[in-house]
Order: C-alpha cells, then structure tokens, then sequence
C-alpha cells in the first residue's frame, strides 16, 4: 500500500496532467473552428468543379486522344497510395484508422499481385505504416513547418504525384485522409485521383447544352492538374478538421479520466491518513493505560 507521500505526490501528478489536457482541449476547440469553417467553405467549389469535369469527361467519352490523366495507362499493375494523416499524436484513433485503412488496402492490392508504392504526407501516417510497409515507401512530404494548410501545400503534394505518373512510375493513385462529420465523428476515407475520377455519366445533367471553346480535350488538358491539386486541398482541410475534432474530443475524455482518478487517489489518501491517525491515538491510549 502506497504511504500518504507517494499519494499526495501521485495527486499533484494527475492534477497537473489535468490541467495540461484541458488547456489542450480548449485549444484544439478554437483551431477546430477555423478548420471547420475552411472544410465546409471548400465544398461546395470542389463540388462544383467536379460536376463541370464530370460534363466535360462525359462530351469526350472514351477518345483515344482524350489526356492521360482522364483515361489513364490502360493498365492497373502499379498502384501509388498517397496516405494523408497529422504530423502530431494525442488526437485519439485520428491517425491510426487512416493508416488501417491503407494497410488494408495494400494488403489487398499485394495480395492480387499489384505492385505497391507508398507516399506519406504527415509523419504520424509515416511512423504508422514503416513497419510493415516501409520497403514499399517512395516518397515523404514533411508539413511540420506547415502552420496553416494553404492551396500552395497541395500543389506541392500534385505535383509530386503528377510528376511520377508522367514518368510512368504507376498506373493508378489514390489518397487517404479522414471526412469530417462532426467533433465525435471523422470517416476515414479513400478516393481515387489519378486517373481523375469524374463520376458518373449518368448522373451529369444532359439538359443543359455547352459549346466549349477551346475544345473539350484542351480545356481537360489545362483543368486535369488542376483538378488533382483540388482533391487533395479538400482532403487536407478535411484532415485538419477531422485532425482537431479528434483531439478536443480525446483530451475532453483525457480530462474527465483525470479527474476520476484524481477522486479515487484522493479517497485513497484520506483512508490511508484516518488508519495513521487511529493507529497513533491507539498507541497513545495503550502507552497511557500501560502507565
């Protein structure tokens, strides 16, 4: 049994872990904010850029001539998976259902003889996937210096990714990030982005009629790029809300688990010092009546 100094000790410990995850709470709650309002801000223009790629992939069809990176190599063998994940921890299963999702992924694509390569971006997504896939890594893009996630920061990831299909180091790319839905729930999610995924035909609106100038191949050629930066733009700051909603809800619990074990030391501590206290005055009483 632990004496009354080891409790007390054991007490201040906790109540200063306390402190440090609340104030890690209400941080994460004013970041959460601001990441929330530029996910939900980016929506509704990547929506609509999809849906004109969509009506402009639909007028092209499956030409010959259509850009490669709307009807690919022709082949699947090589596929590049681009995991997106935080550079920090503490933001409770955020990072790790990212990475079993990816692993579940190249555990399926390795087991139907695919080849595999990996490009992280966020070292917890890295550290996570080293172990039993790091022979398969290419690539790490390092955003700790990154303090708020701007347009330029997926254009860096684009081209990296645009540049190795050019040189013909895959044949399929897809990315891994987390939807976020709430502060209690984030989706961790796959998408395909090259070749660029422009839904369905059947679902563009065949109402409407567009004379495209210049053609529509030109246009497909000059928005493609374009259109990939956009998608991990949007999977980024969906990440970065999904990133801080998982941290204010993990150092919420932290605090409330805290502060249980803090009552439960310190009922603790009260019976230890009322047994010391008893056991003084019965030795007092015993050495009075010895007398």
């Amino acid at each position: 049994m632990p004496n009354l100094k080891d409790l007390k000790n054991r007490i201040a410990s906790v109540k200063s872990t306390r402190k440090i995850t609340k104030a890690m709470q209400m941080v994460a709650a004013a970041k959460l904010r601001r990441a929330q309002e530029a996910a939900e801000m980016s929506r509704p223009y990547t929506e609509r850029f999809n849906a004109v790629m969509a009506k402009l992939a639909a007028s092209v069809g499956d030409a010959e001539n259509a850009p490669r990176l709307l009807r690919g190599t022709g082949d699947d063998k090589v596929h590049l998976l681009v995991v997106m994940t935080a550079e920090r921890g503490l933001c409770g299963g955020f990072n790790a259902n990212i990475a079993k999702l990816a692993k579940a992924e190249a555990a399926n694509l390795l087991a139907q003889g695919k080849t595999v390569k990996i490009i992280t971006v966020g070292k917890k997504g890295r550290d996570a996937m080293k172990r039993d896939y790091g022979q398969y890594f290419v690539d790490h893009v390092d955003m700790t210096e990154v303090k708020r996630v701007g347009y330029a920061d997926a254009q860096t990831v684009a081209a990296n990714v645009l540049n190795r299909f050019d040189a013909g180091e895959f044949d399929v790319a897809k990315m891994f990030y987390s939807q976020f839905q709430n502060v209690v729930t984030q989706i961790p999610t796959i998408q395909q982005i090259v070749p660029v995924d422009t839904g369905d035909a059947e679902d563009v609106d065949t109402g409407t009629f567009y004379d495209f100038e210049p053609d529509e191949n030109a246009i497909l050629a000059e928005l493609l790029p374009r259109a990939v930066a956009t998608q991990i733009f949007s999977a980024l700051l969906e990440n970065g809300a999904s990133e801080q909603g998982a941290r204010m809800s993990a150092m919420d619990n932290a605090t409330r688990n805290a502060g249980e074990m803090i009552d439960k030391l310190t009922i603790e501590y009260n019976r230890s010092r009322q047994a010391v206290i008893t056991n003084e005055l019965i030795e007092i009483i015993s050495g009075a009546e010895a007398l």
